[in-house]
């Protein structure tokens, strides 16, 4: 299945595919206390399943989605964005890092999580934002000290997501990365959240980006340093990872701070990405200082 959310920003509704139909999956909640967005309650409580009978029965009487209605997050606000760095070592040469002996661990504040096309303002006191194209995953089921060869069992399926980062604020600024990867807008996720049976090709799967048509990065997931399994299982031991968290496996080459010199977002600029299978996404770089519609 493909699930995705659509409406205004904070009013969000369920919506699914059924085949080449967006519709509204409204009427999926009725009478389900977990089952009335795709959150934690939904996933826990084995909505997955339950969607897919509602979608055979129901489906064909739901309204469709009208062409051009916004599109929100893939997922409602997950208890946590947990993401990898210096996962690919196409990118950890260009950052000029050794490439790491375990996952590298960060978070992004929830409160960054964006729809797929929202403008991106740049944050006040920051002028290097730069782009990440990545493979996510959602957590579809409590996952806590999961051995490796089990871990693709609390998958729920995947997402597309750009892990923006303010490089001032990450490394010129003191403290840990969270700061300059948390600013509002700084994670788009979807345009849908695709389950896993329907993209078993999640670990080599082509990801690419463009800046204003240019094509910056180009990769394949195939290049993961440490796979999806491995990280759910890693992420696991630190911390409990619970249905509907999101897990951000790494970017390829091709980042703004790789470039010689770095080359960074400005306002005017249009950022277009995606991943086969994953459907695509973009963003129109705003500055803080522009009126907001």
């Amino acid at each position: 299945m493909k699930l995705f959310r659509f409406g205004t920003p904070g009013q969000e509704k369920p919506g699914v595919w059924r085949g080449d139909q967006p519709i509204d999956a409204s009427g999926f909640g009725q009478g389900w206390p977990d089952g009335r967005d795709w959150d934690e309650r939904f996933f826990a409580g084995d909505g997955l399943t339950r969607l897919g009978r509602w979608l055979a029965t129901e489906g064909a009487r739901a309204p469709r989605v009208p062409d051009g209605t916004r599109l929100g997050p893939a997922v409602a606000r997950p208890s946590k964005l947990v993401c990898i760095g210096l996962n690919y070592r196409d990118h950890a040469r260009e950052s000029g890092a050794t490439l790491p002996s375990e996952p590298i661990v960060f978070l992004k504040a929830p409160s960054a999580i964006a729809g797929p096309h929202d403008d991106l303002v740049l944050p006040k006191g920051g002028d290097k934002t730069d782009w990440e194209v990545e493979l996510a995953l959602v957590i579809g089921k409590r996952a806590k000290y999961v051995e490796p060869e089990a871990a693709l069992d609390h998958v729920a399926g995947f997402v597309l997501h750009n892990d923006y980062s303010e490089r001032a604020f990450q490394l010129e600024r003191l403290g840990q990365w969270t700061k300059g990867k948390s600013a509002d807008g700084f994670a788009p996720l979807g345009p849908t959240l695709v389950t896993r049976e329907e993209f078993p090709h999640f670990g080599a799967a082509r990801l690419w980006l463009k800046v204003n048509g240019e094509t910056k990065q180009d990769g394949n997931t195939a290049g993961l340093v440490f796979d999806v399994a491995t990280l759910v299982s890693y992420v696991s031991r630190f911390m409990t990872l619970l249905p509907g968290d999101v897990l951000s496996t790494g970017t390829p080459a091709g980042v703004g701070m790789g470039h010689k010199p770095p080359v960074y977002l400005r306002p005017g600029d249009l950022v277009e990405y995606g991943i086969e299978g994953l459907g695509e996404a973009h963003q129109r770089v705003c500055s803080s200082e522009e009126p907001r519609p």
